[in-house]
């Protein structure tokens, strides 16, 4: 089965405090999303989506990739939504891989790890143990280790916010079921958005296995949301 990845890549990132688009920040002098995108070029994809949004004409012009196919997210209305509008360009029968442009050191090495504990049909789910997971979508599991959902943390209750193994965004799952479950999935959340792990507990209910595989490091899944995170994963690679 061929590999198609997507990168969601529209965010503002108002955090950043900044007219430029949070995935052009410089990382090493090199923009968050090249490094994203050179780490899914190891993969050998048959195609990457680019899903662009805010200042989409400055992250066009800089990434010049005849291999990249651009697909536009006008409102930003969540990841589900998000990943919804590349997938018109998605072929039915590949397999997805879903990427963020603002978390930038991804290896290669953990995407090909979680790509082959990924057997079809099923979801593969990339997740981190955190010493302080404040922030991050919990997984939950049940009585016998297996996910069964993923739980943000503005809709989690008291005993869920205690768990540290957190998402980390990064999931992969054949395109067919993907394509299935986007329209299944609703904004009646804390966020008013449209939520790319409630597919989670959509696979669950199908009875479609779920794999986790942890990642390497904290480090490589560390998203970048304001200059001072930025500044700390710069002054990580130098050390």
């Amino acid at each position: 089965m061929s590999l198609e990845v997507i990168i969601l890549a529209a965010g503002k990132g108002s955090r950043m405090q900044s007219a430029l688009p949070k995935v052009l920040h410089p990382l090493k002098s090199k923009p968050l999303i090249q490094w994203v995108i050179e780490s899914a070029k190891k993969l050998n994809p048959r195609q990457i989506h680019l899903v662009v949004g805010y200042g989409a004409d400055q992250v066009k012009a800089v990434v010049k990739d005849e291999g990249i196919q651009f697909a536009s997210q006008h409102e930003q209305l969540g990841t589900g939504h998000a990943v919804a509008q590349a997938m018109p360009l998605v072929n039915e029968h590949s397999q997805a891989l879903i990427l963020y442009g603002d978390v930038p050191l991804i290896s290669a090495i953990t995407l090909n790890q979680l790509l082959t504990c990924a057997t079809v049909p099923s979801v593969g789910l990339l997740t981190v143990v955190l010493d302080n997971p404040k922030g991050y979508g919990r997984v939950l599991r049940n009585s016998s280790g297996e996910v069964v959902a993923i739980v943000e943390e503005k809709d989690a209750n008291d005993e869920q916010k205690l768990v540290r193994e957190v998402n980390t965004g990064i999931m992969t799952l054949p395109a067919s079921l993907l394509k299935s479950w986007l329209p299944k999935l609703s904004a009646n959340n804390a966020q008013g958005e449209y939520y790319l792990t409630d597919i989670i507990s959509i696979a669950k209910e199908q009875g479609i296995p779920i794999h986790a595989q942890q990642a390497l490091s904290a480090e490589e899944v560390e998203g970048v949301n304001t200059l001072e995170q930025l500044a700390s994963l710069e002054q990580r690679l130098d050390d």
